[in-house]
């Protein structure tokens, strides 16, 4: 081949790489053109919002695109607000505020970014854990996007992607860095707390990620394509219980390891808290019903159980009493690791319980003396129970 040749293959192969970055380029200009043109009106909603991108985009990656370049050049980042990144916060409320105030914090764009791409098909996840730029690991917590496009898990850092800091001052400059990267290559800047979410097949540990250091080439495969499936049709405590697993076994490096470990096992406690509650309160209606209904039945009793009922539907009536006290020493059992204010009141109930379905017992006997006396007799035999 000559020299000429191989220069003409050389520009050649220049000008396609240019035109395939050109197409790219092109393909995120003209969708970011259109969102350019999104009427003010239809700014202030997710709703409308996604509205407007599903009837301007048909593509999951157009869709993605366009609320990234919206949410990226039209919110700017709350710079006095850095620090008050709170895993407590209400989704709505955070949605509805960023709108109006066109500011937030990372949590706040994550949010607002994943409440639209829900509504326009794309299935989207929050992520949590923090970042390092260049060898300095920041030390404050971060969250951004693990995203579903055309069926390739990405991670999108929309905080990032709207802008940087200089000099406690935001420059909003939209940074394509951070929409759709590989999961490969974003783990060079952000860990989340979760090894999940590196959506890696051999994750790296905290540590690795501060040191930068290459982990073991033994490393147990972890396949986080059948994981993420469990996760989806795992409950709220499952998935926290889960998750703690997973990131005690991925190693605690600093203190952001350490308070996102100690909210979620918070979580789980108060998870457990809030059940034994509600089980000892389910209990305790189920007994307050109970003794109404046998209070009820005493004033039947007293009246010579008028209005006639027959023998049968009175049985009934003491039977029912039975199940819903029966009711409440079932929640009673149910209640695990009772915690030391509410042991004494748990013990108490039981108690009551017991003794309300002993004098049920002792109703019942009288009632079945009643009915096998003849009824012209009856009334006497009430009266002699009263004495």
């Amino acid at each position: 081949m000559t020299k000429l040749k191989i220069i003409v293959l050389f520009i050649l192969f220049l000008g396609f790489q240019n035109t395939g970055t050109t197409q790219s380029q092109r393909g995120f200009r003209s969708t970011d053109e259109i969102m350019h043109q999104v009427p003010d009106s239809l700014t202030y909603s997710t709703d409308d919002l996604a509205n407007y991108i599903n009837s301007n985009f048909f593509t999951q990656r157009e869709k993605a695109r366009a609320v990234f370049c919206w949410v990226a050049e039209n919110i700017s980042y709350d710079y006095n607000n850095l620090f008050s990144l709170n895993e407590n916060q209400d989704s709505d409320k955070e949605t509805n505020e960023i709108l109006n105030t066109r500011k937030g914090v990372c949590r706040d764009y994550s949010n607002l970014f994943a409440d639209i791409c829900g509504k326009v098909g794309i299935k989207v996840y929050i992520v949590g854990g923090y970042t390092k730029k260049g060898k300095r690991v920041i030390q404050n917590p971060h969250a951004w996007c693990a995203i579903l496009v055309d069926s390739i898990w990405y991670l999108t850092d929309p905080t990032w992607g709207a802008g940087y800091i200089q000099d406690t001052l935001f420059v909003k400059k939209l940074n394509n860095k951070y929409f759709k990267v590989a999961p490969d290559k974003f783990i060079n800047s952000h860990i989340p707390f979760d090894p999940l979410w590196q959506l890696l097949n051999y994750p790296i540990t905290k540590q690795e990620f501060t040191d930068r250091k290459p982990g073991s080439k033994n490393k147990k495969y972890f396949n986080f394509i059948d994981t993420m499936l469990i996760y989806d049709k795992q409950s709220k405590i499952e998935r926290l219980l889960s998750s703690s697993k997973r990131i005690e076994s991925n190693g605690i490096c600093n203190y952001l390891d350490y308070d996102n470990l100690y909210h979620i096992k918070f979580n789980i406690k108060s998870y457990y808290q809030k059940i034994t509650e509600e089980q000892y309160s389910n209990a305790l209606n189920y007994y307050n019903e109970g003794i109404f209904l046998i209070n009820e039945y005493t004033e039947y009793k007293n009246r010579n159980y008028l209005p006639y009922k027959k023998d049968e539907e009175i049985k009934q009536i003491l039977d029912n009493i039975s199940d819903t006290l029966n009711l409440s020493l079932i929640q009673l059992e149910k209640i695990e690791n009772v915690p030391p204010t509410l042991e004494k009141n748990k013990k108490q109930l039981e108690r009551l319980v017991q003794q309300a379905l002993a004098d049920l017992a002792y109703q019942k006997v009288n009632l079945d003396k009643y009915l096998k006396t003849c009824k012209k007799y009856r009334e006497t035999l009430i009266n002699s129970d009263e004495k």
